[in-house]
């Protein structure tokens, strides 16, 4: 379930609460991936993300894992579903900052306008996944929720398409989602072709054998 107006308080905590709750949290952890206090209050931890993008992103190189569309100094990939990373973050680091940091973990060009964090989590058996601002703490959110992804788990997807910013993409871009476009359809259209082409033998087949002369 998708609910954009679900939003939880950002409760302040003292200090004091946040190593309290930093204990815990690395006391349940079974990954290593620990949370660290500073003696300045800020806090150090790992987010992981999945990615679920639909579009093809632009890359500077063609060391992705997806499937490359145009082979150039750029080059469109889709990113394989469900791909998750881990990045290691502060508790300062907003929303906006940590997509930036995905797309430059993965060499990504595009424009980080057109990408949004969510949260999936699960409450009374159904999963409720809610667009984050871009101002909200991701580990805050995280230590809040502690590190079963159960609980509380973060999905990189693009805007809406009613929210999609067209004038962020270079045509270079748009060219090559054009490419991919063109092939997809190209593809589409020959499985269709064999397709029937196998029905309609068939149906010759069968009309042959009803028909055939005594």
């Amino acid at each position: 379930k998708d609910d954009q107006k679900e939003r939880e308080p950002h409760v302040c905590l003292s200090k004091e609460e946040v190593k309290e709750k930093i204990q815990s949290y690395n006391s349940s952890v079974t990954d290593k991936l620990k949370m660290t206090l500073n003696s300045n209050g800020i806090y150090t931890g790992f987010i992981k993300v999945q990615m679920e993008l639909c579009r093809p992103i632009t890359v500077q190189s063609a060391l992705d894992p997806g499937k490359c569309a145009h082979s150039n100094n750029e080059a469109a990939f889709y990113l394989p579903n469900g791909y998750v990373n881990t990045l290691h973050i502060s508790s300062t680091n907003t929303v906006r900052e940590v997509i930036e940091a995905l797309l430059r973990k993965f060499l990504v060009t595009d424009n980080p306008a057109k990408f949004a964090l969510y949260k999936r989590c699960h409450k009374e058996d159904q999963v409720y996944t809610c667009k984050l601002s871009d101002r909200e703490h991701p580990l805050y959110l995280r230590l809040v929720a502690g590190p079963q992804t159960e609980m509380l788990s973060f999905v990189l997807r693009e805007h809406e398409t009613g929210e999609v910013m067209w004038e962020a993409f270079s045509v270079p871009e748009l060219q090559n989602f054009l490419r991919i476009l063109d092939k997809e359809e190209h593809e589409q259209l020959q499985l269709l072709r064999k397709r029937y082409a196998a029905y309609r033998d068939k149906l010759e087949e069968a009309l042959g054998g009803v028909w055939k002369p005594g």
